[in-house]
């Protein structure tokens, strides 16, 4: 088979998870990268012999690509998603889809009409463990979700604006919004609350360090994130407590292991599974060597319901009130 001609679009810190990803599949080649800082696409084309680019459409345009990898930040992936789909090229999106829920909605609606392939990047959504963990329910319905997610952060430009990057919910607490959602359905109203409390040793960060969100199902779940921006060398947690009836289990979900253990009606869960990021980007090369748009981890349609509760978090933590989805 022929591999997938790949471009790269953005030579931030998550195109440098990605590039080698790309390399690593013996499916796909990266074959261009793009950003607007020469020297950022260079350090990432440059081992892999790819081209350098500073303009996406000239990239676009020059490039016999087969497929597109959008890593740039949220509100700059409208125009080039939609370019790359309406050209029948294979879209892998960087969580979140967009900005703002209007340009998902517009990314969902061209990937609907393009022929194309069209992935959006939360990659808890392809683990293994949120199989195994919807397996482990047995159709109960969760009573309870706790979310914790504790840890540094690069401090990006981008993300420091809360106007720009949505802060830490969109850039963090989306992650665990779109989880919770696979296991508990649709969220119907949240709550935000938020401290600045130096717990990242910078100054002036713009955007609250310390987030509590509390997410009310339509099933009558409820979800709690709790999300920390903590300096670099403190204990990082990235997980999620899951109870129901007969059921108490938590998803260890990285930067180390990725481990499901716990108790369901049925007995003992220990069950540890690899990189989601790898899985992830596995199913995306597969579903566009099938053609098949259905067969990624996470969809851009799914991903715009995900947004939507992220936007009402952002609404609720700025009027300081609960905010129905």
């Amino acid at each position: 088979m022929t591999p997938l001609r790949v471009g790269l679009l953005g030579g931030g810190w998550i195109a440098r998870v990605h590039a080698p990803a790309i390399a690593g599949a013996t499916d796909a080649e990266l074959v261009a990268v793009c950003d607007l800082d020469p020297t950022r696409a260079q350090a990432v084309a440059e081992p892999l012999g790819a081209a350098v680019y500073t303009s996406w459409e000239e990239m676009l345009e020059r490039e016999q690509l087969d497929a597109l990898w959008v890593c740039t930040p949220p509100m700059h992936h409208r125009a080039p998603a939609e370019a790359a789909l309406a050209a029948g090229l294979h879209v892998y999106l960087e969580k979140p889809v967009a900005r703002t829920v209007a340009d998902g909605e517009a990314i969902a609606e061209a990937a609907q009409s393009s022929r194309a392939v069209c992935a959006v990047g939360y990659q808890w959504h392809a683990s293994e463990l949120l199989e195994r963990a919807r397996e482990a329910l047995d159709g109960a319905e969760p009573v309870l979700l706790a979310g914790r997610n504790f840890g540094p952060v690069a401090g990006r430009p981008w993300f420091m604006d809360q106007a720009q990057g949505g802060g830490q919910i969109l850039e963090r607490g989306s992650h665990h919004i779109d989880l919770q959602r696979r296991l508990a359905g649709e969220v119907a109203s949240v709550r935000v609350t938020a401290a600045r409390g130096g717990l990242s040793g910078q100054a002036n960060t713009g955007i609250d360090e310390a987030i509590v969100m509390e997410l009310s199902f339509a099933s009558g779940t409820l979800g709690t994130v709790q999300i920390a921006w903590t300096r670099p060398g403190q204990p990082e947690v990235y997980s999620t407590d899951v109870l129901a009836d007969g059921v108490t289990m938590q998803l260890e979900l990285g930067p180390d292991r990725y481990r499901l253990t716990g108790r369901s009606r049925h007995g003992s869960l220990d069950a540890s599974a690899g990189d989601p990021m790898e899985r992830s980007i596995r199913r995306f090369l597969d579903a566009a060597a099938k053609g098949d748009a259905a067969a990624v981890a996470c969809g851009p349609a799914d991903a715009v319901r995900t947004l939507r509760v992220a936007a009402a978090c952002e609404l609720a933590l700025q009027e300081g009130r609960p905010v129905a989805v």
